[in-house]
């Protein structure tokens, strides 16, 4: 028996109890999809909120709209970068007009990518073929290094393997240069110019960039009415105030769990 023969044995072994890996769904049957790096998997349930429950993003609105409707239509539509504070509203924008979108009729879908970037491509060669709009959504983009920036720039300028026509880049970000401090930093050192050059030449590469704002206590007050009136709830504007206060911030995000918590204490479900 040669050494080989055991290593060989165990990984045959192994192999037979890997799960086999998932099956890629319809890419036209499901109104969205997660790409965790390997295949098209449809999303469970995909409720975005009614649009018109999103208080204070009228001009947002109305520039992703008119975006992924043109990217619905099969016309030129843009990269977009949704750029801004926490809670303001990025990710739940871009599901609630997607959803809109689906139900005015338009053949697009949600395509949530979870997996690394240099996973891409694949998803890009996967639903380049189909009859049908994608809005690619990486939420809450960050970067480990200097590298990944490259790599989503050069999907971005149109290399080799950039995105198909029916498929647009829709990237949510805490800070509008989407290099972190400290990494540009450690670059800057090296190669000040190429330093400069990620940083702003990556956010450059968006046709489409928005920015989402703190807002102050009246435009919360309204995003709680709004979501209250919707389902039938009462409140006090002065208990809302305080919910905010208590979390140090006052966003769509937290006006949204104040109301679920007053659902809850109201014994209704959302």
């Amino acid at each position: 028996m040669t050494d080989r023969e055991p290593l060989a044995r165990i990984a045959d072994a192994l192999e037979r109890i890997a799960p086999p890996p998932p099956r890629p769904a319809d890419a036209t049957a499901h109104p969205a999809y997660l790409w965790h790096g390997e295949a098209l998997v449809a999303a469970r349930a995909f409720t975005p909120l009614p649009l018109d429950l999103l208080q204070g993003l009228e001009a947002q609105k109305g520039a992703l709209h008119d975006n992924l409707e043109r990217l619905a239509r099969g016309v030129a539509a843009q990269d977009a970068l949704l750029w801004g504070a926490r809670g303001t509203g990025k990710s739940a924008l871009v599901k609630s007009i997607v959803g809109a979108l689906q139900g005015e009729g338009a053949d697009i879908a949600l395509v949530e990518a979870t997996g690394r970037l240099d996973t891409l491509p694949a998803l890009f060669a996967a639903i380049a073929p189909v009859e049908r709009a994608f809005a690619v959504f990486i939420d809450d983009l960050g970067f480990d290094g200097i590298g990944e920036a490259r790599a989503l720039r050069s999907l971005l300028e149109g290399g080799a393997e950039a995105r198909p026509v029916n498929a647009r880049l829709i990237v949510t970000a805490n800070r509008r240069h989407l290099v972190p401090r400290d990494i540009a930093e450690q670059e800057s050192a090296i190669n000040p110019r190429d330093s400069i050059d990620d940083q702003l030449a990556l956010a450059d590469r968006f046709g489409l960039s928005l920015g989402f704002h703190a807002i102050d206590q009246n435009q919360y007050l309204a995003i709680v009415e709004g979501y209250a009136s919707r389902y039938g709830l009462d409140f006090d504007p002065v208990e809302a105030i305080g919910w905010a206060t208590r979390r140090g911030s006052r966003s769509g995000r937290v006006a949204w769990q104040y109301v679920v918590d007053l659902a809850g204490r109201s014994g209704k479900a959302l």
